[in-house]
């Protein structure tokens, strides 16, 4: 017997018991043995693990199924949308062509209010040059890539021609469709319609599974650790289960985690309602791989979320969105106004909450009213009509409101109409179209609700670059050779790049903006 055919003996001898051990395995394990096996065989590369199915997860996916990887999709909620499913103001961009050129010119500030809303933490005498410089970095990859980001959610079908003013902006570049469906929930519904279509190997989608830990080896040429994976839990039948790939993290803010994160950093927010469903950040699993936080003391009060009047003790509230006063409505407290209602979230919420609160149970609440005239109504019909609907709003006839409310009307229409200069200093009126005279008469119909600040959303998380990577630098660190291999974030989860203060409409933005760019560098990650 030659030696060749001794060697191919011996070689059958070790294979076939093998084969046989890793056949029965294969049919023990079940349909996800057998899916991954599959995957191995025919691809050889695992599929970049997405944690979080909200925009900026739903983003990051389709950006890297574009870019030629597969995706499983990790929610740890029955469904996907998380809380940008609820989004109604819309999303910023600039320049577009929805934007009225002709009106406002060209518009060339978005970078300029975005830096301006981030208050004291870019803008203070005390920062040092290279943590303003990294803030800065981050702002001008949201804005100059805003313009793309329209592009990209029209392309794909969603409506968004219609572009209203919010607070903190010097014109009008807030993007929603015209129809009554929100934004939010309508990019979300295109972006799961288009991953659907991938096909089950290209795209998984797996709810009601939360992330325990990130699984990590040792890289020897850098200080931190690689991630290679993650463990999730069924929260169904409580088993765990191990997944290896890239990982691009998207689980959003700790807004409405009450009594974790959000008492151990602002304390002081202890018994406001929130827009946030009641469940714990993930920041700690971040943190435990190496992961710095910054600004997770910077938690956004939005001024206005509707108190039910059949339930006015319950603390997740339905937002009153920003486009409302944006299309002309105004806040009024015993009949008066306040506070030009398009200042800053920050601004607005801080004159509100220096009125009297009134408390209601374990809440604290402020007992204000939001009032939209006609056109206001007419001009956000699709949000109105749901509030109405929900009883958050109610119409009423002037001739029914109380006279100091009505000479607020007559007073705010004289500025509306360029008769004075408003006192508050509000320069932009949505649609609003009542008159003095239209006040006196009392016929026209207005819808009223009563609104008070909540906490909505957390500008702090994982500090990370302009490639979405994250980071073991603090900010204002050297970040080259600090990046934690394999692992990217997008949306709320990551910080730095707000500051104090959020612009509305920049929440759905920055998850479409760095869900992108996570997405395609987590796949061309596998693909090197």
């Amino acid at each position: 017997m030659t030696r060749h055919r001794i060697l191919f003996i011996l070689s059958l001898t070790i294979l076939i018991p093998i084969t046989a051990v890793l056949f029965h395995n294969y049919s023990a394990f079940g349909p996800v043995f057998r899916a991954r096996f599959s995957q191995m065989a025919t691809t050889n590369k695992p599929p970049v693990i997405v944690v979080g199915a909200g925009l900026a997860g739903l983003s990051a996916s389709y950006s890297a199924i574009q870019s030629g990887a597969s995706v499983r999709l990790l929610e740890r909620a029955p469904k996907p949308g998380g809380n940008s499913i609820k989004a109604s103001s819309g999303i910023n961009g600039a320049p577009t062509r929805f934007q009225n050129v002709e009106k406002y010119g060209v518009d060339q500030s978005f970078w300029d209010d975005t830096a301006r809303s981030a208050g004291l933490r870019l803008n203070s005498a005390s920062v040092s040059p290279t943590v303003k410089k990294q803030r800065e970095e981050l702002i001008t990859v949201l804005t100059n890539r805003s313009a793309s980001a329209i592009d990209l959610l029209t392309n794909l079908g969603v409506d968004l021609s219609v572009v209203a003013q919010l607070g903190g902006h010097s014109l009008p570049r807030t993007h929603r469709g015209a129809g009554k469906t929100p934004p939010g929930a309508s990019i979300v519904t295109t972006l799961l319609t288009k991953l659907k279509e991938q096909g089950p190997d290209r795209f998984e989608l797996v709810t009601d599974c939360e992330v325990t830990r990130l699984l990590t080896d040792k890289n020897a040429s850098k200080e931190t650790a690689r991630v290679t994976g993650v463990e999730y839990k069924n929260r169904q039948d409580g088993s765990t289960h191990l997944l290896h790939g890239p990982v691009v993290f998207t689980t959003g803010g700790f807004a409405g985690d009450t009594h974790g994160l959000l008492a151990k950093y602002r304390p002081d927010l202890d018994g406001l309602p929130s827009t946030n469903d009641p469940r714990p950040g993930a920041h700690t699993i971040l943190s435990n791989v190496g992961a710095k936080l910054v600004d997770m003391d910077a938690v956004q009060i939005h001024p206005t979320g509707f108190v039910d009047p059949a339930s006015p003790e319950t603390p997740l509230k339905f937002l009153a969105a920003e486009m409302l006063r944006g299309e002309g409505g105004i806040l009024l407290h015993n009949g008066k106004r306040v506070i030009n209602e398009l200042q800053t979230r920050e601004k607005v919420s801080n004159a509100l909450m220096a009125l009297p609160p009134q408390n209601e149970g374990s809440l604290r609440q402020w007992d204000v009213q939001l009032l939209l005239d006609p056109g206001a109504t007419e001009a956000a019909a699709g949000h109105v009509g749901f509030y109405l609907w929900k009883g958050l709003l109610q119409k009423k006839k002037i001739s029914e409101l109380d006279e100091t409310t009505r000479q607020t009307l007559k007073d705010y229409a004289a500025v509306v109409h360029g008769e004075k200069e408003d006192e508050l200093g509000r320069k932009a009126f949505g649609h609003w179209r009542l008159t003095a005279e239209d006040v006196d008469k009392g016929e026209e119909e207005v819808c009223v609700g009563r609104v008070t600040p909540i906490t909505h959303f957390t500008m702090g998380g994982a500090v990370f670059n302009t490639k979405a990577q994250i980071l073991t630098a603090e900010l204002g660190e050297e970040q080259e050779g600090k990046e934690i291999e394999g692992l990217w974030g997008a949306g709320e989860i990551t910080g730095g790049l707000h500051g104090d203060n959020r612009l509305g409409g920049s929440s759905l933005l920055e998850c479409v903006v760095f869900g992108k760019v996570a997405g395609e560098q987590a796949a061309k990650y596998i693909q090197v």
